[in-house]
């Protein structure tokens, strides 16, 4: 498991992935940085590569794919995700990582939209979009998110781990922000300057078609968090549709004892009784949203138990590779030879002879002391262990 992951999805950004990997080596130089190509048919790949990024790839189109596929393949304790477009400084990387390892957030925003998004940013409709996301995500969700679609974030390894990515394109970023508000995660601002891409540097994101998949997956992601909130909101505006058609023939029929519009009056049953329904399909949702929440805390806590014995075994190997380290250097200081388990089995399971006349029981007692098992691990302290002068078996 890597202690930092920066993923980088990337799609034609010949001009500005070497940057991007330079940059990352030079703030977070312990970090792993993957470059995942989608399809490029520029010289992204090999200039990524030059860079010292480890290169993988999907080949289904879409943002969303690549980070369907980052997140099932790597594993890390903190991940960093960034654009390959060079519009996100990495000085900030630090912190945000920070946030993660330190202050065990599950996702960290950095927030373009509180520092010069909107004085870099050339496309006018994309200013617009983003605050439309935000105060509506916001407003929907009652949350405090300060930037909907940045691609520049920080995610834990529970995070990771326990989100369901459906989204093919753009709109993955507005699925992982609703997705920790909905279950309660603990989400972190950090404001991180924009710069606008460099010249010759096209962007992916189509203003209109991919703005028009954002704004209905907000909506869809509604439904599906808040179905109380959705179809309560849906029974309420038909039964209101209802009642405002049913009042004139309500009134010619006290004023007449007729009802001359009858089909208006059908019309009013019905669009009552769907409101009715939407109503108890609320309810019903609800139900099965609270279920939904309660079985992702279930899920949530079996990858954290997953991610602390991965963690427990990663640190017991460094500590059991530093103990024998230590053991062998005090064997070091002997002339003794120990002879390996294999050979005592050989042997029928007769123990340590004498050497040059002394009892071989350095070894014996040094396991003792570390409290490790009888045996030299060969490979790690180099000491000649076996057969030997003054040894029988």
């Amino acid at each position: 498991m890597d202690k930092i992951a920066v993923l980088i999805p990337c799609y034609n950004e010949e001009k500005t992935i070497a940057k991007v990997v330079s940059d990352v080596k030079k703030f977070l130089p312990e970090a792993v940085t993957y470059v995942y190509d989608n399809n490029s048919t520029d010289r992204t790949v090999e200039l990524a590569t030059e860079a010292g990024a480890v290169i993988r790839h999907e080949y289904a189109q879409g943002k969303g794919n690549v980070i369907r596929r980052m997140f099932r393949e790597i594993d890390a304790e903190c991940y960093l995700m960034i654009d390959g477009d060079d519009t996100y400084p990495l000085d900030c990387a630090r912190e945000m990582v920070a946030k993660v390892l330190e202050h065990q957030a599950d996702m960290v925003v950095g927030d373009r939209l509180s520092s010069t998004y909107f004085t870099e940013n050339k496309r006018p409709f994309h200013n617009f979009g983003n605050s439309l996301m935000r105060a509506g995500i916001n407003g929907l969700f009652h949350s405090d998110i300060k930037d909907i679609m940045t691609g520049y974030r920080a995610f834990s390894y529970e995070f990771v781990k326990t989100f369901p990515v459906f989204s093919k394109g753009f709109e993955i970023e507005t699925e992982m922000t609703i997705h920790a508000v909905n279950y309660n995660m603990q989400v972190e601002n950090v404001v991180v300057e924009y710069r606008d891409r460099p010249q010759g540097s096209e962007s992916k994101l189509n203003t209109y078609s991919d703005g028009f998949r954002v704004i209905r997956k907000m909506l869809q992601l509604y439904k599906n968090y808040k179905p109380m909130h959705f179809f309560g909101m849906l029974a309420f505006l038909l039964a209101a549709v209802s009642v405002i058609l049913f009042v004139p023939v309500f009134l010619e029929y006290l004023n007449t004892g007729l009802v001359p519009r009858f089909p208006t009056l059908i019309a009013c049953g019905f669009i009552l009784l769907a409101g009715i329904q939407s109503f108890f399909s609320g309810m019903m949702l609800e139900v099965m949203a609270a279920k939904d929440r309660k079985d992702f805390e279930y899920r949530l806590n079996r990858v954290h138990g997953e991610h602390q014995e991965r963690k427990g075994l990663s640190y017991a190997g460094e500590e059991n590779t530093s103990q024998t380290q230590r053991r062998c250097a005090a064997l070091r200081s002997g002339m003794s030879v120990c002879i390996f388990r294999k050979n005592r089995k050989r042997s029928g399971g007769r123990g340590q002879y004498p050497v040059d006349g002394r009892i071989c029981g350095k070894h014996s007692a040094v396991d003792r002391a570390f409290g490790m098992p009888t045996g030299c691990d060969r490979s790690v302290c180099g000491l000649s262990c076996g057969r030997a002068a003054g040894t029988r078996g």
